[in-house]
């Protein structure tokens, strides 16, 4: 039993420092691509970012927001209209999904592993003075969220889900921090038609990595995450729980990518939405 145990605390300090290696790596690769944003005018516009080498990412990403805001959001302030709704973002970054939701008269908790500056927690204290009320900030993952159960109406996976390592123990685990009738809500991970067109993603992942990122690939690449998604596999997580899907419609030349691709004969690519389920 002592070996037994010895050799899961050696591979949980393994996998705590592949982790803050990670971390490292990750702020310094959005670094060096330019993620930061410098001025705080531009923070403020996010998602809705016109201009420089992400605006068109950021046009993605803002008609997920939306269909958010319009669908789950909407629907959950009219069943507590008596109070502001609760949201927990998970995979905060810098927290601009919760400086909009404050701004519209409700409160957020922003949740990430990142602490930095550059695009991670660190950045958010910019929209404090710009808030009628602050936003909490929380360094932590999302297998062992610090809220105490039924505290929040709606937890949002805000392109994060696709980073943990065991999909069942997450979601598990947001249900356990959201209110009977609340919600669960992913935003902007990677969704595939099937595991095969997942899986070539990872294997074209992994054969660019060097040339992606560099000396940093054996950090960013190492580890065990999740990756995709597939309607299937989120079905399949936890059964007491029923996934709708909400398309959203997004740019010409985003729709038009499966369309590319099969005349490229490239893998074909994966699509956003928005997913929602209604905790028990």
């Amino acid at each position: 039993m002592r070996v037994t145990n010895t050799a899961m605390s050696n591979e949980v300090l393994n996998l705590s420092a592949r982790l803050r290696r990670f971390r490292a790596a990750y702020g310094e690769h959005r670094a060096a691509e330019g993620r930061g944003i410098e001025k705080v005018s531009e923070l403020l516009t996010l998602p809705y970012l016109a201009t420089g080498p992400f605006a068109k990412q950021w046009a993605v990403r803002a008609r997920t927001f939306d269909r958010f805001v319009r669908t789950t959001l909407k629907e959950r302030a009219k069943e507590v209209a008596s109070r502001p709704v609760t949201i927990l973002d998970l995979g905060a970054g810098s927290g601009w999904l919760c400086y909009r939701v404050v701004r519209a008269g409700h409160r957020a908790i922003a949740m990430d592993i990142r602490t930095d500056a550059i695009d991670g927690l660190a950045a958010g204290k910019a929209y404090h003075s710009h808030l009628p009320r602050r936003f909490s900030r929380v360094a932590a993952s999302f297998d062992g969220i610090p809220l105490a159960a039924a505290s929040v109406d709606i937890a949002v996976f805000n392109a994060s889900l696709h980073y943990t390592f065991d999909l069942v123990a997450v979601i598990r685990e947001a249900c356990r921090v959201v209110t009977s009738g609340g919600r669960i809500a992913i935003l902007d991970s990677p969704f595939y038609a099937s595991a095969s067109a997942g899986e070539a993603m990872i294997d074209e992942k992994q054969r660019t990595g060097a040339i992606t990122f560099g000396d940093r690939a054996d950090d960013l690449l190492g580890l065990p995450f999740l990756e995709y998604l597939t309607p299937e596999r989120l079905h399949n997580a936890v059964a007491d729980l029923s996934w709708h899907r909400h398309r959203v419609r997004y740019p010409l030349w985003y729709e038009l990518r499966p369309l590319v691709a099969r005349l490229e004969r490239r893998r074909p690519p994966s699509r956003f939405d928005l997913w929602e389920a209604r905790v028990p």
